[in-house]
């Protein structure tokens, strides 16, 4: 049986309507789907909840213009006729959704359409994220990015905390405090990461002698590298190295 004989029928064995049941555990997250006529015809809670409702079986078959004013239906409506006549997604459109608390507020909204069996558009599906809440999330790494950035360009010079809270417009305490809190490490952490994923691509891409390798990622020397691999990959780089190339076989230089 080939690869996609095996997922057909993999698929096709599959109970229906199981994958959208993760949106139901997606913090943060809306999820809907509507038919063609634009009535809804699924939730997850947080949409149930956010629309007024208590049970998924309530807003089945409900329109936006019953739910929402009608500035905000026919916008959610010229944008879902946009997907079924292209039948092309529309991704990262901000546009106000009600709150909690039923005021309007920016929200990241994705739609896909559907198709049914037979290849054809028989509704859409989408996604709503609260823009705020985005980008109060993100903002922590947006302050560090600029030092994440030159980690990972420079993993493989020596670590000078002090010169990286000079870049993050921090004191050293600040910007150590800071950093653990965003990235779950510390920058000498997050360094030898790096320097591990570095070594990664070059055993599975190179023939160079792993000692070579550990040098050439950053590592001060054999010991080191072998300590930090293992911690991290859970084998040597030997293993590692052979057992990759068998999944990903290195390719030849091409000589012109």
């Amino acid at each position: 049986m080939t690869k996609d004989e095996h997922r057909k029928f993999w698929t096709e064995h599959l109970s229906p309507g199981q994958f959208r049941h993760l949106f139901d555990h997606l913090p943060g997250t809306l999820f809907f789907a509507k038919d063609l006529e634009g009535r809804l015809m699924a939730g997850n809670p947080a949409f149930i909840e956010r629309c007024g409702f208590h049970t998924e079986d309530e807003i089945i078959g409900i329109e936006d213009i019953s739910i929402f004013s009608p500035r905000l239906a026919e916008k959610y409506h010229k944008d879902d006729e946009q997907v079924i006549s292209t039948g092309k997604p529309l991704l990262g459109i901000i546009e106000l959704f009600p709150n909690g608390e039923g005021k309007p507020e920016w929200f990241v909204t994705d739609k896909l359409p559907l198709f049914n069996s037979d290849g054809k558009i028989c509704g859409l599906c989408g996604t709503v994220r609260s823009y705020e809440a985005q980008r109060a999330a993100m903002q922590p790494y947006l302050e560090l990015a600029t030092v994440a950035d030159h980690l990972k360009l420079h993993f493989r010079e020596k670590l000078d905390v002090p010169q990286l809270a000079k870049m993050a417009h921090m004191s050293v305490r600040q910007f150590e405090r800071k950093f653990r809190a965003t990235f779950q490490m510390t920058p000498q952490e997050y360094m030898i990461r790096m320097r591990v994923i570095e070594a990664c691509d070059m055993l599975v891409r190179t023939n160079q002698p792993v000692t070579t390798v550990a040098l050439d990622a950053g590592f001060y020397d054999h010991s080191d590298f072998a300590r930090q691999f293992r911690r991290h990959m859970g084998q040597t780089a030997s293993q590692y190295r052979v057992e990759r190339r068998q999944e990903i076989p290195v390719q030849p230089l091409k000589i012109h």
